[in-house]
């Protein structure tokens, strides 16, 4: 509480100012305990309900309890937040409230500063619903105080409330587009909505102020991964292999990627280093194989030959890894019939009419 609260000019309010003025000196809550006894006192007839100053004083010793007797140590109804909230929202909208702003302003910090101690009561309660809307009344009377949609956003989003959730980190973003918190989980509620273009982007917003964050290259480039989007993916590829050097599942994505835009001596160095990584992955193996297999179809003179017989090599590979997968026993067939290898052709022919029968 501060000194600059206009002095009561009745003689009854005295004794409320007295009392907060001796809390504020002696720091004890027996004179908090007074200053609402007094203030109480106040209020009888149906004229006094109606006084914006009694009532402007009684919102600040109530709400000073609040804030400050956490504990409720001086054993205060469960009822006098919600009364000393709608108290507040009367004395605010009275036309003579301009003569106690600074009472109001401070039961309001006061109210605020209360609701958000509460929302995270029901957070760590895991009561997410009550917590949003704990959150949205402290915001309510702190609206200046950005961080609240935050909490909010926090809230919906464990609570299962996706459209509002995205709508807060959205204003936050608006507010704070630097915060990588903020854009990785507004990225993530939009996706789970199915907006990727929306999660699209935030990302593409928040990598221009953030360009070394991981993380959310990491995120851009899986969306244009899971899209087959292999041209906006490509200027991805050499930052996402500078921070992912020994990370077979970035080289997989990255050799696929020069795979499909045919940037063929890329995609073959980078299999080779994902098998390296991991040997018993079956994807690489299969699409090296793959790779061979098209390489010989426009290759001349011995290069067919060459790439035909390293297709057959990591095809067969991919075989011993996964022999009933059926993609790469057609393959093995468009390879053994090129070379003519009847017998391998036959072996090949009977396991796939086992598996597909």
């Amino acid at each position: 509480m501060t000194t600059t609260f206009a002095f009561a000019q009745s003689e009854a309010l005295k004794v409320v100012v007295n009392n907060l003025a001796y809390y504020k000196q002696k720091n004890d809550l027996k004179y908090l305990a007074a200053a609402k006894k007094s203030a109480d006192s106040l209020i009888i007839t149906k004229s006094d309900t109606a006084d914006i100053e009694k009532n402007a004083y009684r919102a600040l010793v109530n709400s000073s309890i609040l804030y400050i007797d956490s504990l409720n140590k001086l054993a205060q109804p469960a009822t006098l937040l919600a009364e000393t909230s709608t108290l507040v929202d009367k004395v605010s909208v009275n036309k003579k409230a301009y003569n106690f702003q600074s009472e109001i302003d401070y039961s309001k910090r006061c109210l605020a500063n209360v609701y958000i101690r509460k929302g995270f009561e029901f957070v760590n309660n895991s009561d997410f619903t009550n917590a949003t809307q704990s959150f949205k009344n402290a915001r309510k009377y702190a609206p200046n105080f950005k961080q609240i949609d935050d909490y909010i956003a926090y809230s919906n989003n464990k609570s299962g409330n996706l459209v509002d959730a995205a709508k807060y980190y959205s204003n936050l973003l608006a507010v704070d587009s630097t915060k990588a918190e903020y854009i990785e989980t507004a990225s993530s509620i939009y996706k789970s909505l199915g907006d990727t273009s929306k999660a699209l982007q935030i990302l593409q917003k928040g990598r221009k102020l953030l360009p070394t964050d991981r993380f959310l290259l990491l995120d851009e480039a899986s969306i244009y991964n899971n899209q087959k989007n292999y041209k906006a993916l490509e200027p991805l590829i050499g930052p996402l292999l500078d921070i992912n050097a020994n990370n077979a599942d970035i080289a997989f994505v990255a050799a696929n990627c020069y795979d499909h835009l045919n940037k063929y001596d890329k995609a073959e160095s980078l299999y080779l280093r994902t098998i390296e990584l991991n040997g018993s992955a079956y994807d690489p193996v299969f699409n090296l194989g793959l790779l061979y297999l098209k390489q010989s179809a426009a290759a001349q003179g011995s290069a067919v030959n060459e790439n035909i017989d390293r297709a057959a090599q990591w095809l067969e590979k991919a075989y011993e890894i996964s022999p009933n997968n059926v993609l790469g026993l057609k393959a093995l067939q468009l390879v053994y019939d090129k070379t003519g290898n009847k017998d391998q052709l036959d072996k090949v022919n009977n396991k796939l009419k086992q598996i597909t029968n």
